[in-house]
């Protein structure tokens, strides 16, 4: 079982991944992911792609026929178009539906997971000690508020150790952040210098040269 360090700075980085991503994005790939599985939920959405295609198709076709001299054939595309739409519209309001229920679980429980359990860990384990300091490295009101809220005093709380993760992580994903973005601009710079032909200039010989021939 890891430990409670450990444990703290996993759930701590797993918060910052969440808060860098968005929700949004995240429950926009679980939804993916869910619809991707063979159940019914995928059939639906396989349909609801048929069916999709199916309307495109007959509405192609029934912007390139003409209602006065192809009335027959446009009077049947237009029901077929008509019946398919509302098919559409119906599977779409399920649709919306479920994915607003699927994000609501999923957003209840990644809270659950992440700041619920960090709230809990913290309360937990307030009267813990993460470890402890040397006697004497620093000042008693230091110690006082590493301490800080109940744990022992000359410790390191979990509420400091959150709070120590949390800095480090954003340090070091501030630094992977601009090392990625110094080496994408060396890259493009570098691209459009290769991109650049030199100009050539004439040598004074070669311009004596032609003044002589004319």
């Amino acid at each position: 079982m890891p430990s409670l360090l450990l444990t703290v700075f996993l759930l701590q980085l797993a918060i910052h991944l969440v808060n860098t991503f968005g929700a949004s994005s995240i429950n926009a790939v679980l939804w993916n992911l869910y619809n991707s599985l063979p159940s019914s939920k995928s059939e639906s959405s396989a349909e609801q792609r048929e069916l999709k295609s199916q309307y495109l198709k007959v509405r192609k076709e029934l912007n390139a026929t003409s209602s006065q001299d192809q009335f027959a054939k446009w009077a049947k595309l237009r029901r077929q178009h008509d019946r398919l739409l509302e098919q559409l519209d119906k599977n779409k309001a399920s649709t919306d539906s479920t994915r607003t229920t699927f994000d609501s679980a999923v957003s209840t429980l990644r809270w659950i997971g992440t700041n619920g359990l960090r709230m809990f860990l913290q309360f937990w384990y307030s009267k813990q000690a993460m470890f402890w300091i040397p006697k004497g490295w620093v000042p008693y009101y230091a110690e006082w508020l590493l301490s800080f809220p109940r744990a022992p005093l000359g410790s390191i709380s979990i509420q400091a150790w959150f709070l120590a993760c949390t800095a480090v992580i954003i340090l070091v994903s501030d630094a992977l952040v601009a090392i990625v973005a110094m080496v994408a601009g060396l890259g493009s710079g570098t691209a459009q210098e290769a991109r650049k032909e030199p100009v050539g200039v004439p040598s004074e010989k070669a311009a004596s040269e032609e003044k002589k021939e004319l």
